[in-house]
């Protein structure tokens, strides 16, 4: 990844401040994601006109009636996802490409596929993820909704949108010892993990989010 003096020290300093105010508030805990929103510079993955809050801990519009995640998001499902080198990864809702980013920085961007129902955010997101070095990780457009069937099983499964319940595709597609995280709720949001155990299918809640709703088969119309 190529950057001129002035925008290496600009992401450097303001991704650090960024990781130490996680830190401090606890949504990051692990020196592997640490590592990973230190290398991922933010401000590619969002608007020109919004740049100056690229590191703001909120989310900001992209486009399309959509946000990228505010960072205590990002990490938090990051680290509640325990992810590691290797692992095949589906994210559902690419969105400008800044999360699948810092997947594939822990598990390796050949490992990281991400789908995304609107054409012109999964062209910009393709775009933003080629232009900062993680040509590697697949985006495809489509019903996020349905997964990747033929590309599964999955080790690893996140939704950056709302669900009443984890699409029955996606449980599927899920490895056995497999981990799902997603916000599960439309009024009330809780980020929860679950995990897929043989024939068991565990479900454990952690705080409270708010995201948009999944739109798709197994999520609502859209508009």
């Amino acid at each position: 990844m190529q950057y001129d003096e002035i925008e290496v020290l600009e992401v450097d300093r303001d991704g650090e401040t960024l990781v130490e105010k996680l830190r401090e508030e606890g949504h990051i805990y692990s020196s592997k994601v640490a590592r990973a929103f230190r290398a991922v510079p933010r401000e590619r993955f969002v608007p020109e006109e919004v740049r100056d809050r690229a590191y703001d801990d909120v989310p900001l519009d992209i486009g399309e009636g959509q946000t990228i995640s505010a960072p205590h998001v990002v990490a938090d499902v990051t680290e509640l996802l325990e992810l590691k080198a290797g692992r095949k990864v589906l994210e559902v809702g690419t969105g400008s490409g800044y999360h699948a980013a810092i997947t594939a920085e822990i598990a390796g961007a050949s490992g990281v596929f991400t789908i995304e129902r609107l054409p012109s955010l999964a062209k910009t997101a393709r775009a933003n993820l080629d232009d900062v070095g993680y040509d590697d990780v697949s985006v495809i457009i489509g019903d996020g909704s349905r997964g990747l069937s033929g590309i599964d099983p999955f080790e690893r499964i996140y939704l950056t949108c709302a669900v009443s319940d984890v699409p029955e595709p996606l449980i599927e597609q899920l490895a056995d010892g497999g981990r799902i995280v997603a916000p599960i709720g439309y009024d009330a949001q809780r980020l929860v993990v679950i995990e897929k155990r043989g024939d068991r299918v565990e479900r454990t809640p952690y705080g409270m989010v708010q995201f948009v709703p999944l739109v798709g088969d197994y999520g609502v119309e859209a508009e």
